[in-house]
């Protein structure tokens, strides 16, 4: 309940003083949600031929693997009852990291991920988990993101003023808590996010829009607005390139939309400018760019030349 008021908030927020709110962007629905054991889709991860899910707080610890029609083909579960996943990240080849990172009431001493074997049948493992601590105080998060080169994590707190992002250790140890460090701020109010397949860029969304960051300096390039969903807290980058999005609900629909144009145009890389030809004349500089130094060299000739000949002429004359 909490996190709809503030949702509602939030949404409100990003729409006082706006007389026209831009149009939802267009979206086509890929599969609609069968099984009615998901009921909270928050996190989402694209594989290409399978979509990971988990159910938000409440759940027991699994995670489901749906193919495109909408079935679920696959459950993975433990034992181990989580506080409040929220999260998903790909882990590499058949494994995906599941964020034990909700907490509403901004209350727990640290938040836990799994990293979790996925695929086509019911399984039941006993997954490797982490402990993170944030360096300040206790944070909600539902956005946790891995880097595809490094394989680094990143959480990005869910604060209605303003979120940071946080780095985990590029090592994770079993043995103590991990502590995570902030290295920018972050979305306003995140739901989800994913790297984009270069590793040179990544999105974070809210209920209404999301934004784009360069990466590894973490610098917003372009915000957009997202399809209207009823809480949509899920999105991924597909192995496509393209958006995949979640929301919560029973049969919920999982849809696909294309980059905006003036959002693939900030991701694209700055052209250098072409150094000229060897043989090339250099172009003069404008007029305002000139060197000053010939004038004052001439300048100080023709007053030399000048004054001689004037002394020359007062000596003539005397």
């Amino acid at each position: 309940m909490l996190d709809r008021v503030l949702g509602v908030a939030a949404a409100l927020s990003m729409v006082v003083g706006t007389t026209v709110a831009p149009a939802a962007p267009k979206a086509k629905v890929v599969f609609s949600f069968k099984d009615p054991a998901i009921v909270e889709s928050s996190g989402l991860v694209a594989t290409g031929d399978l979509f990971l899910t988990v159910n938000d707080s409440g759940d027991s610890g699994r995670v489901f693997a749906v193919d495109r029609s909408g079935e679920t083909v696959g459950v993975t579960s433990w034992a181990d009852d989580p506080v409040d996943v929220e999260s998903l990240a790909p882990a590499g080849p058949g494994e995906v990291w599941v964020g034990d990172t909700g907490d509403n009431s901004r209350s727990r001493d640290s938040i836990t991920v799994l990293r979790v074997p996925y695929g086509v049948g019911d399984s039941e493992v006993t997954p490797t988990s982490y402990e993170l601590v944030f360096p300040d105080r206790a944070h909600d998060a539902e956005t946790l993101l891995a880097d595809p080169t490094t394989g680094q994590l990143f959480v990005v707190s869910k604060d209605i003023f303003g979120g940071t992002t946080y780095a985990a250790p590029r090592r994770l140890s079993t043995d103590h808590p991990n502590k995570l460090r902030a290295v920018a701020d972050g979305f306003t109010f995140a739901t989800d996010g994913s790297f984009f397949p270069d590793g040179k860029h990544y999105v974070v969304r809210g209920y209404t829009d999301a934004t784009v960051y360069s990466f590894p300096d973490h610098e917003p390039l372009v915000s957009f607005p997202l399809p209207t969903q009823k809480q949509g807290e899920g999105i991924s980058v597909g192995p496509d390139g393209q958006l995949y999005l979640s929301t919560e609900g029973q049969f919920s629909d999982v849809l696909r939309m294309r980059l905006p144009q003036d959002v693939v145009a900030a991701m694209e890389p700055a052209e250098a400018a072409e150094p000229p030809p060897a043989d090339a004349e250099p172009e003069p500089a404008p007029a305002d760019e000139q060197p000053i130094w010939p004038w004052l060299v001439g300048g100080g000739l023709a007053f030399v030349v000048g004054g001689g000949w004037l002394l020359h002429r007062r000596g003539q004359a005397s």
